[in-house]
């Protein structure tokens, strides 16, 4: 059976390349701090499986994150040296390949589609070929290696060096935000567990009209918006707002089919993601990436296509989530 962790170790070695390189990069200010950062964050990927095996101590991973934090307050990672191609290089290669560039980026959904539509199902002995709930995560680790080995065939750099310099390069522009995903999203296991979810749902019970569909699936669906909006991340608020309205009102007291109801919700905290600096890697890296003078210039811009689109996910869940 092939493990999903395999990839978190394939992940690990990445950020421990990127460290090296960094380490290596003699220019780069606070080098060895930055290159802490990144062997740092190597370590959790790789120790987290022995927390999960119950083979170490959960507290270690504890004190790594607590030492990623302080870290990053310290504003590090810093950026390196840029060692990519220059301005005429890409010209030429954006001449000779065209839209033939695109095909190592479409390579990644096409593999991971394969694996979570197909191969999550592939019987292997008496088990599954694929860790079980895992065939996404493990096709989208296939996927961006299968990417990596067209894009090295296409492209034929001088170097194997050179795509780890280019994550190098990446990783410097976007910095500890690459990694507020996850933290998001442990924030919102962290409120489920603490019982934040039971605490809204209290709050909504006094304050939602008695048997109104319309006005629980208002509150679903602007709630998971609102929460994303707090807490940068659309996984970390469905725990709360399911607890608190999509599972007790919509799928037991309404009835709602909960494939529909927590699909169209989930789309309703990504309307909150257009619209909050707390999420990072979707709003202000690509303003950092792209070197935008105005560093909210994507919420800006997305926010008026946000507010719609929420009001015609409220509209589908009402209409298509409940039996007539």
């Amino acid at each position: 059976m092939i493990k999903v962790e395999w990839f978190y170790w394939l992940v690990a070695a990445f950020f421990l390349v990127v460290a090296v390189v960094r380490l290596t990069d003699r220019k780069a200010p606070r080098r060895h701090a930055s290159a802490a950062f990144w062997a740092l964050l190597a370590f959790t990927f790789v120790y987290g499986s022995a927390v999960t095996a119950g083979a170490g101590p959960a507290w270690v991973e504890g004190l790594a994150v607590i030492g990623l934090a302080v870290l990053a307050g310290f504003g590090l990672p810093r950026k390196g040296t840029e060692r990519t191609t220059s301005d005429a290089e890409r010209e030429q290669l954006a001449t000779r390949f065209g839209p033939k560039l695109f095909i190592p980026a479409l390579v990644v959904p096409a593999v991971a589609v394969v694996f979570g539509a197909w191969l999550a199902n592939v019987k292997h002995g008496d088990g599954l070929l694929l860790e079980k709930g895992s065939a996404t995560v493990i096709g989208l680790g296939v996927a961006a290696v299968v990417a990596l080995v067209v894009a090295m065939l296409m492209f034929r750099p001088g170097s194997v060096a050179v795509p780890f310099q280019e994550g190098d390069r990446l990783l410097g522009h976007i910095g500890w935000a690459a990694i507020l995903p996850q933290f998001l999203a442990t924030l919102g296991l962290l409120f489920q567990a603490a019982g934040v979810g039971d605490a809204v749902k209290g709050i909504t019970d006094g304050i939602l009209p008695k048997g109104s569909l319309i006005a629980a699936v208002i509150v679903y669906c602007v709630g998971m918006a609102l929460f994303t909006m707090v807490m940068g991340n659309a996984f970390a608020a469905f725990p709360v707002m399911t607890a608190a309205v999509g599972w007790p009102l919509l799928v037991q007291q309404f009835h709602g089919q909960p494939a529909v109801v927590f699909a169209v919700g989930m789309l309703a905290g990504f309307c909150g993601t257009l619209c909050t600096p707390m999420a990072a890697n979707f709003n202000l890296v690509p303003a950092a990436l792209l070197e935008l003078k105005d560093t909210y210039g994507p919420i800006k811009a997305q926010v008026p296509t946000a507010i719609p689109l929420l009001a015609c996910n409220v509209a589908v869940m009402a209409v298509f989530a409940f039996p007539r």
